[in-house]
């Protein structure tokens, strides 16, 4: 009779919060600058890469890796919106370069259904630390505004105000996860939870 000796191997796995964080303050600068006013608003076309490679894809390789952590909001977070970043890639694809028709409200309302999920994010980020409950809630606000420009035409600098919010704290956030994890402390404070429950 043999024996065999199983060991068990433990992969680590970096931080991927830096490359999401990182992806959402490019795409989310290049649409707020131009929501704002501050650049061509014919040239809309190329926002669509920034969305695509950054919005989208880097958060959506963030949140697997998450998965792979067992972090169960740094996953959800950035893989559900790397979603929304593809979903707003594709509706710029299409109101720019196609002669489909199409309807704004329903865009509006896929708008409307992920700001229901989003808010329902922003009380768990509760749990997380102030530069993500600063992030999350300036999305939130980023889409109402969407939705209202959309429904109502309100202005779109509402919309790039708060999206360069996000994109403001999400630069900081990739800052100090990066130098705070690879210094072992903190140097650039996130501040703490705000709701222990």
């Amino acid at each position: 009779m043999t024996e065999s000796n199983v060991n068990e191997v433990k992969v680590v796995l970096a931080e991927p919060g830096v490359l999401g964080l990182i992806g959402l303050a490019v795409a989310a600068l290049v649409l707020g600058v131009t929501d704002m006013g501050w650049v061509d608003p014919n040239a809309k076309s190329l926002m669509i890469p920034w969305t695509i490679f950054l919005g989208a894809t880097a958060q959506l390789i963030a949140g697997a890796i998450d998965f792979k952590r067992n972090n169960i909001f740094g996953a959800t977070a950035f893989t559900t919106y790397s979603l929304l970043w593809y979903a707003v890639s594709l509706t710029l694809y299409i109101t720019i370069f196609t002669d489909a028709s199409f309807n704004m409200d329903h865009y509006a309302w896929g708008l409307i259904g992920f700001l229901i999920f989003s808010v329902i994010l922003t009380i768990a980020s509760f749990l997380t630390n102030h530069v993500f409950i600063g992030i999350l809630i300036s999305i939130d606000l980023a889409i109402a505004f969407l939705v209202l420009h959309i429904l109502a035409g309100t202005s779109e600098a509402l919309v790039g105000a708060f999206l360069l919010a996000v994109s403001a704290l999400s630069f900081y956030g990739a800052l100090a996860t990066l130098i705070n994890n690879m210094a072992g402390k903190e140097v650039f404070p996130v501040g703490g939870p705000m709701w222990k429950p």
